[in-house]
């Protein structure tokens, strides 16, 4: 089973996330910040950060960055509702996504299956 570590400063919008991706057949852990993220990935291993740009204490960039040197295999994919926010070049995994607020949840799910080769948007 593909395991999600999702970091979502919003709590409606992180149970939001969680619900849908459960429901298509991934395994999610959900946190608040990329403070309670880090010490989960240095004990668990995930398939996929799922991860917020904009959040308290820690962002989603920097976050991606420490779980590079955590986790070199995991995949990433921002989400974020300020469009404007560029990603740097080298700043972040090379195969990163980015996904726009708001979204759909299928689109969520198609780009999460895409990454891993699955088929579960069709049950949204």
């Amino acid at each position: 089973m593909i395991r999600i570590l999702l970091a979502e400063d919003d709590s409606s919008m992180r149970e939001y996330l969680a619900r849908a991706l459960e429901k298509t057949g991934y395994k999610v852990t959900a946190v608040d910040r990329g403070t309670e993220a880090l010490p989960l990935l240095e004990r668990e291993t995930f398939d996929l950060l799922l991860t917020d740009i904009v959040m308290p204490e820690l962002d989603g960039i920097e976050l991606a960055q420490r779980a590079a040197v955590l986790a070199p295999d995991m995949r990433v994919m921002f989400i974020t509702g300020f469009a404007a926010v560029t990603l740097k070049s080298g700043a972040v995994p090379k195969d990163a996504k980015l996904l726009s607020k708001p979204f759909h949840l299928r689109d969520l799910v198609l780009e999460v299956d895409r990454m891993f080769e699955v088929g579960t948007a069709t049950e949204l």
